[in-house]
């Protein structure tokens, strides 16, 4: 019976049609990851093919084990493109694995269990089909670059129903790129239904291609393996239960630290700009986005120093900074901002003792700006201030929303420039190695939120205290009328 499993084998073995298929593709598949111990969870397959009339010239599969690299991909792509058409439609799925095949393939004979339909006629259709069963994952998902190089033609997303109203061309090349999801995880039903949805996917696709008359090379992988597969090595025999195990523990962590570090691109984590003085750090700023923005022809114009400032292999010049005991000044030297060739941030605190508190508290000054030989200053001490001993964090710092920074004056060239600071974060004192002490947050205990919640409630208990004190207030009568007797008479004069 006719499955795709049966292409999978012919290209990683050599040896059968790709009318056949058995039970013992199932255990080749699965015996894969003894033959390549350590990269089984490195690997997608890839799968091409033309369409019905059009053939390629014969193609090789790698031996069985063989993990197909990039520039051995890149081979492949390149003979098969010379000689076949070229209008490349890409089915590129998120996620995909051998496994996924051998799984919802309809694998044991079982056709009508199989999630492939499409793909399995398209290959059957197909003169000259390859199937490549271990691509290794950096390869498959670089294939849009080496198409768009090969081909010299810029990549298309498409889906089936944008593909009916292009009109295609055999002698232009096109690249057509379908991007298909995936489901994974502990739902199976999950991911067999979206890969029998992505299958359909490929159907229409195809039957659109087939009406419009036109040529084509078809490709099916994936960016990334979608299971993990814990390798043995074979020379561990019966007793390398150990070594699996530590095999296991050692991947985990290495996925553990891999993930931490995907976590922390992700999160913007870098470290803090630091000045030092001599041997000894004296200021920390940090801040998620730092960015100006100048008032011209009645537009603002932004520019974003996040980029000068932080990140890996990134070192901010900070000539004209000083500290001191009682006075910290630091100096972000840029070029060429807002059309300015010479541009600084400059950041200038200072700490003294208040008496009514009884400790020490530094202050940001001033944010000046400078550029061209003009300053604008914004002041701050008034809202940006911490304990000496601390430092200060604050998710915004901006002066126009909600400012915590005002122009010194009405007539400062501060009036025409906006800085806005993210989740900025600075100490100028008491710097204690390269990180940050306490912080002491700008966020104030009570919010407006939380302040009309307790004055309403107070509201509420008063009311309800006065209702109780009128209730109790209220006296019964200490005479009643008898209706078999005399009516009582209230005397007037009482």
């Amino acid at each position: 019976m006719t499955s795709l499993l049966g292409g999978l084998k012919m290209a990683a073995t050599g040896t059968l049609q790709l009318s056949r298929f058995s039970a013992r593709l199932v255990l080749f598949l699965a015996g894969f990851s003894v033959l390549n111990p350590g990269n089984c969870d490195e690997q997608v397959p890839l799968i091409l093919w033309t369409s019905e009339g059009v053939s390629l010239p014969a193609q090789s599969p790698p031996a069985a084990g063989h993990v197909v690299g990039p520039q051995q991909l890149a081979g492949y792509l390149q003979r098969a493109l010379r000689a076949g058409p070229k209008n490349v439609v890409l089915f590129l799925q998120d996620k995909m694995s051998v496994e996924d095949f051998t799984l919802y393939g309809g694998a044991f004979g079982n056709k009508q269990d199989s999630v492939f339909p499409n793909l399995e006629d398209a290959l059957m259709s197909s003169s000259s089909p390859l199937v490549l069963a271990s691509v290794s994952w950096p390869a498959s998902s670089a294939v849009i670059g080496q198409l768009q190089d090969q081909l010299e033609t810029s990549p298309l997303y498409m889906d089936p129903e944008t593909l009916s109203q292009l009109k295609l061309n055999a002698s232009s090349p096109a690249l057509l790129v379908f991007r298909l999801p995936y489901g994974g995880g502990s739902d199976l039903m999950s991911a067999k239904e979206i890969l029998s949805g992505n299958d359909e996917l490929i159907g229409q696709v195809l039957s659109t291609m087939k009406t419009q008359s036109v040529p084509y090379t078809a490709i099916y992988t994936a960016l990334q393996p979608s299971r993990e597969v814990v390798s043995l090595s074979m020379d561990s025999g019966l007793g390398g239960g150990r070594s699996l195990l530590q095999a296991r523990g050692h991947r985990e962590r290495e996925r553990e630290r891999e993930r931490q570090r995907k976590m922390k691109e992700k999160a913007q984590i870098y470290a803090p700009v630091e000045f030092k003085e001599g041997e000894d750090t004296c200021v920390l700023l940090w801040a998620r986005s730092l960015s100006v923005s100048i008032l011209r022809s009645g537009r603002w114009e932004e520019h974003d120093l996040t980029p000068s400032t932080f990140g890996e292999g990134i070192s901010p010049k900070l000539h004209g900074s000083s500290c001191d005991k009682t006075r910290a000044r630091l100096v972000l030297n840029y070029e060429n901002v807002l059309g300015h060739r010479s541009f600084k941030l400059i950041f200038a605190m200072s700490q003294r003792l208040y008496k009514v508190s009884a400790r020490r508290w530094f202050t940001l000054d001033a944010v000046e700006l400078e550029y061209d030989g003009t300053k604008a200053t914004f002041n701050g001490s008034r809202n940006v201030y911490a304990p000496a001993e601390y430092s200060y964090r604050c998710e915004s710092v901006t002066s126009f929303r909600w400012p915590l920074l005002v122009p010194r004056s009405s007539k400062d060239p501060a009036n025409q420039w906006r800085v806005s600071f993210k989740d900025f974060q600075i100490q100028g004192f008491n710097v204690s190695g390269s990180e940050f002490s306490y912080a002491s947050d700008c966020a104030g205990f009570f919010s407006p939120g939380i302040w009309m919640g307790l004055m309403t409630s107070l509201l509420m208990v008063l009311v309800l205290t006065y209702g109780l004190h009128m209730i109790m207030q209220l006296r019964t009568m200490d005479r009643f009328d008898d209706p078999k007797g005399p009516a009582i008479s209230v005397p007037q004069t009482e």
